[in-house]
């Protein structure tokens, strides 16, 4: 199948490791021109080049803060003219800590929803106006599983990741007219750096091993195991593609059928 990306500009926000690294990765296999932002430059600098080594482009980066309005729109705005327009933003970010309703105090919560909220929005309004002058465009914007089955111990995260399903299904039914396509991803247990921190809280409080509390999380997925970064870049790639013509304003969890929720 034809992705129909090759030579459209993309922006994957957090792709310095984890998910994000792994969809820029697909996205550049898909001959697209990736343009990477997080926080380390030294970081950025090393995804780059795993890159290069993997599919022979090499793309450019920016390092900033996602809670930094002018570094969000200054990638996306970059982004767009270097690569002579744009075509998809993956909006990515890690996770807000994990706790309690007790745990967390005003500043907190308002760090959490810069984090996970307020920086997808930034991103999508810097990226609108490109969009438009151009032949539409796809958003992709990374949530969690606990969009449809809270999570026991991560409140900040259930709370402002089932915020980003309203504020996708709304902007589906605002951008179709301009063939803007907005969809939202909720990863289940993809193996990366965030779910061995958790594991590793989940652990001490089960009083497990880090290895047991994995072993029992296994178990409870039809698959068996958990999700490479890769199983999920390539359905955000897809999504984000020109292949995906139709598909707008839901809500999918890439989980291996982990949850049980409808």
């Amino acid at each position: 199948m034809d992705l129909q990306l090759r030579n459209k500009g993309v922006v994957v926000l957090a792709s310095s490791g984890g998910i994000g690294r792994a969809v820029a990765l697909e996205f550049a296999r898909e001959g697209a021109q990736v343009m990477l932002f997080a926080r380390s430059e030294e970081k950025l600098a090393a995804a780059s080049e795993m890159i290069a080594a993997e599919t022979g482009y090499r793309p450019p980066y920016v390092a900033g803060d996602l809670c930094d309005a002018d570094a969000v729109a200054d990638v996306v705005n970059r982004a767009a003219h270097q690569f002579g327009g744009l075509w998809a933003l993956f909006n990515n970010t890690g996770g807000p800590p994990a706790g309690g309703f007790d745990d967390f105090d005003d500043a907190a919560w308002q760090t959490a929803f810069e984090l996970t909220t307020l920086s997808y929005v930034r991103a999508i309004r810097a990226a609108l106006p490109h969009f438009r002058a151009g032949d539409g465009g796809r958003i992709v914007s990374n949530a969690s599983v606990s969009t449809r089955q809270a999570i026991d111990g991560l409140l900040l995260s259930n709370v402002f990741r089932a915020g980003l399903v309203g504020l996708g299904k709304s902007l589906a039914r605002e951008l179709g007219r301009d063939s803007i396509l907005v969809n939202i991803v909720g990863a289940g247990r993809i193996d990366t750096d965030r779910i061995t921190s958790l594991d590793t809280v989940w652990a001490e409080k089960a009083g497990i091993t880090r290895e047991e509390q994995r072993s029992r999380v296994e178990s409870s997925i039809p698959l068996g195991r958990y999700g490479a970064p890769s199983d999920f870049a390539r359905i955000v790639v897809w999504l984000s593609s020109g292949a995906n013509a139709y598909l707008t304003g839901q809500n999918l969890l890439i989980d291996g059928g982990l949850t049980a929720a409808y």
